[in-house]
């Protein structure tokens, strides 16, 4: 899928094609709500937080693959940028950090969820973490974690250049 096209999540569908397609969609939505900023834009601090429109697409970037690969796939040495030295790491970015790359880093991951998720059923357990989650309870928390963020995105893009929209 096109990062820059939205497809509305289907509105008579099963439990996996409503749940994937609310996920893409507001995987989509960071690209729209990113996308045609300037990287100092990206990486300028508009909050009293580290919170910014590149940090989020870092943040997000590291939530999928953690969620996807190591969680549900159980897959070894997944690279984030948190740890216990710097648990924000993944927030913290420079004027110089592309916002381009990040995206396409960002598109990368998702891809890579999904092919991860094409191997299992929304009630198979995870193989990574302690098992306890299901797949259906990640992919949930993933269409959470991505739409509050996309919501974080919006505001910072209109106080950024005055954009508004879905």
């Amino acid at each position: 899928m096109a990062p820059d096209i939205r497809v509305n999540p289907p509105e008579t569908a099963g439990e996996r094609e409503t749940l994937v397609g609310f996920l893409d969609y507001f995987r989509a939505t960071v690209h729209l709500k990113a996308s045609g900023l300037s990287d100092a834009d990206g990486a300028k601090q508009l909050l009293p937080s580290l919170t910014t429109v590149s940090g989020l697409v870092q943040h997000l970037t590291d939530v999928e693959s953690f969620w996807f690969r190591g969680r549900i796939d159980g897959q070894q040495g997944i690279r984030t940028r948190w740890n216990d030295e710097d648990p924000d790491g993944e927030f913290r970015v420079a004027e110089s950090d592309s916002l381009v790359r990040l995206l396409a880093e960002y598109e990368d991951a998702c891809r890579k969820s999904r092919e991860v998720l094409q191997r299992y059923d929304l009630a198979d357990r995870c193989r990574g973490g302690n098992a306890g989650q299901s797949v259906r309870w990640i992919l949930v928390h993933m269409i959470e974690e991505t739409s509050r963020h996309c919501g974080h995105l919006d505001i910072l893009r209109e106080l950024l250049d005055g954009s508004t929209g879905d």
